[in-house]
C-alpha cells in the first residue's frame, strides 16, 4: 500500500509540474533570451580576436625583440578565442528554444558553472603570463621572447577574465529576473496522496 501511495505521488509531482511549466508561456522567450546573450556575447568575442589578430598581424612585419613575441602570441592567442567565438555562435544560432521546465534551469545553471570555471581558467593564465614575464628576468637567451609572451598572455587572460564575469552577470541577471522569481512562486506539499500547488 505505501509502495502504491509513493507511486501515485511522483506521477501526480510529475503531472502537476509539467502543468506548471505549461503555464510559463514565456519559457520559450527565456531560452531566447539566453541564447542572444550568447550571440552578442560570442560577437563581442570574435571581435576582439579578430580585432587582435590584425593589428597584431599587420605589427609583426615591423616589430621585434619584446614586441614581435608579443604580436606573435597576441595573433596565436586570438586564433583560438576566433575558433571558440565561431563554435560558441553556432551552437548559440542552432540550438532550439522548445526546452522543458528542467533543462531551461539546467541550461541556464550550466552556462553559469562554465563561465565561473572560464574565470578560473583566466586567473590562471595571466599567473602563468606573470610567471613568463619572472622567467624573462632570468633567461638572458629568451628575455625577450617570453617578456612578449608573457604581456600577450596576461592581456588576453585580463581580457578574457573580465569578459566571462561580464557574461556571467548577464546570465544570472537574467535568472534571477525571468525565472527564479516564477519557479518561487511554485509551493508543492504531499500529504498522502494529495499534492498542492499555488500560484
Amino acid at each position: 500500500m505505501t509502495l502504491l501511495r509513493n507511486y501515485l505521488v511522483l506521477i501526480l509531482l510529475g503531472i502537476s509540474i509539467s502543468t506548471a511549466a505549461q503555464g510559463l508561456d514565456s519559457l520559450p522567450q527565456f531560452n531566447a533570451d539566453r541564447l542572444q546573450i550568447n550571440k552578442v556575447g560570442m560577437t563581442v568575442l570574435g571581435s576582439w580576436a579578430l580585432g587582435n589578430m590584425a593589428v597584431s598581424g599587420i605589427a609583426l612585419s615591423s616589430s621585434e625583440g619584446v614586441q614581435r613575441s608579443f604580436h606573435q602570441m597576441n595573433v596565436g592567442w586570438n586564433a583560438v578565442n576566433l575558433v571558440i567565438a565561431g563554435f560558441g555562435y553556432y551552437g548559440a544560432i542552432s540550438s532550439g528554444t522548445d526546452l522543458g521546465l528542467a533543462e531551461t534551469v539546467q541550461e541556464h545553471e550550466s552556462i553559469k558553472r562554465i563561465l565561473l570555471f572560464n574565470a578560473g581558467l583566466d586567473m590562471a593564465y595571466m599567473a602563468g603570463g606573470a610567471y613568463l614575464l619572472e622567467r624573462a628576468k632570468s633567461d638572458t637567451k629568451r628575455s625577450d621572447q617570453l617578456k612578449g609572451f608573457g604581456q600577450a598572455v596576461i592581456m588576453n587572460g585580463a581580457f578574457l577574465f573580465v569578459f566571462d564575469l561580464v557574461m556571467y552577470a548577464l546570465h544570472n541577471q537574467h535568472g534571477a529576473q525571468e525565472l527564479y522569481p516564477w519557479l518561487d512562486t511554485i509551493q508543492l506539499s504531499a500529504t498522502g496522496v494529495g499534492l498542492q500547488i499555488s500560484f
